[in-house]
């Protein structure tokens, strides 16, 4: 007698991406303990924490040509592969020099994840629930990146800062496995359209050409750009923010895993009300005002209004969760064909790195010249203007 499946297909695809995130997130708990155990300089470890960043700004469109022709779930598992075995070599350097090299595997490991899912995620799923699924999808990074904040410093407590490392590369390992129980192999799910696929797939600079051609996927990349520099500049400063205010150690820290974890709902909110006919750019223009409110709040008022402060940063991410579980959904919408799906999110996914790589150093900038944080939100309006703009710009329909 066949069993139904604990999970369903297109959620074990989600909860990979989860996993692959946990790497990215790793590091910023550990970085203290690393800088101890081995010595890293602070350049090293800016350096660290930005070459997961390059690669996806300097590949990620490329790479993402490479997904479908070596198929979806292939390209999954690749990179469930490449975090592991990073990851547990990671855990046995003793300088700087090896974990670098590693960290920028990990990188490439992360990306073929992360570029493969939402393709993947809509062949899994009927149309009727493509929203609730991308709305979950859009998730797996502040889920990730909150679980990586609140669960890495007590594995590293027990096990220290390798045993951290091992753990993920367990994790990641055990998840491949899942996803080849849970999802069927690209060849047997593609075998209804297999030579529409072949055609498709043997034409990768094509299917480029067409992308950078349309305008839907310059506006999604550029939207993201726009989301993506300030939520990483704001969740990552946010402990030398409480720092400053008399605020450290493991409450900072809580704090902080709240405040990303607090825009899971803001992903899952989107795909709900997109599923019950919400517009995508109304929800997309709420989210950035949203986000240049709290920001306002969160940065201008004195330290002493610790409570309002710490409430616009709920605001920030929560709402401000919306923007990418819509953007990956309007990737979906918007790409110019079927089998273009990949390289427009590819594209997206670059842009949300160059403006990740972009947006902390700039926010950094402006402290350091102001003296303290109270000037960070004229950056974060700014890039919700630009945002809002974009979103102007996009097809209402």
């Amino acid at each position: 007698m066949n069993r139904k499946p604990l999970l369903s297909p297109d959620l074990v695809v989600i909860l990979c991406g989860v996993a692959a995130a946990l790497h990215i997130g790793k590091l910023p708990p550990a970085l203290p303990v690393l800088r101890e155990a081995l010595g890293i300089s602070l350049l090293e470890a800016g350096f660290l924490l930005s070459l997961v960043q390059f690669a996806g700004m300097t590949t990620a469109v490329v790479l993402s040509l490479a997904t479908d022709g070596l198929g979806l779930r292939r390209s999954i598992l690749l990179g469930l592969a490449i975090l592991t075995a990073a990851s547990a070599l990671g855990g046995m350097a003793h300088s700087a020099g090896p974990l670098l090299w590693l960290r920028a595997a990990e990188g490439f490991g992360f990306l073929l994840v992360s570029l493969s899912a939402p393709s993947l995620i809509r062949a899994l799923v009927p149309p009727q629930r493509l929203s609730l699924s991308l709305g979950l999808w859009g998730a797996y990074m502040p889920l990730g990146t909150a679980l990586a904040l609140l669960c890495g410093p007590w594995v590293m407590i027990w096990l220290s800062w390798p045993g951290w490392w091992w753990s993920l590369a367990a994790l990641s390992a055990v998840m491949a496995l899942y996803l080849v129980a849970s999802v069927p192999p690209d060849a047997a799910r593609c075998a209804a359209a297999a030579a529409p696929s072949r055609a498709a797939s043997g034409q990768p600079w094509r299917r480029l050409g067409q992308t950078l051609s349309a305008g839907g996927p310059w506006l999604v990349a550029l939207t993201f750009a726009m989301y993506a520099a300030q939520w990483l500049a704001v969740i990552g400063f946010l402990p030398s923010v409480y720092d400053q205010a008399g605020i450290s150690g493991p409450a900072a820290g809580a704090l902080t895993a709240l405040a990303a974890l607090c825009n899971v709902v803001g992903n899952v909110a989107s795909g709900r009300l997109v599923h019950r006919g919400a517009r995508p750019q109304q929800l997309l223009h709420v989210a950035f005002a949203a986000m240049a409110l709290g920001t306002f709040i969160a940065f201008s008022l004195p330290d002493e209004q610790v409570l309002l402060r710490y409430l616009g940063v709920m605001m920030f991410s929560g709402v401000g969760g919306m923007i990418p579980a819509t953007l990956f959904m309007l990737a979906v919408k918007l790409a110019p064909g079927e089998h273009t799906v990949s390289t427009t999110i590819g594209w997206m996914q670059q842009f949300a790195s160059l403006g990740q790589f972009v947006g902390a150093p700039l926010v950094a900038w402006v402290a350091g010249f102001a003296g303290g944080w109270q000037w960070t939100w004229t950056v974060t309006c700014a890039a919700c203007a630009v945002g809002a703009l974009l979103v102007s710009r996009m097809p209402q329909r």
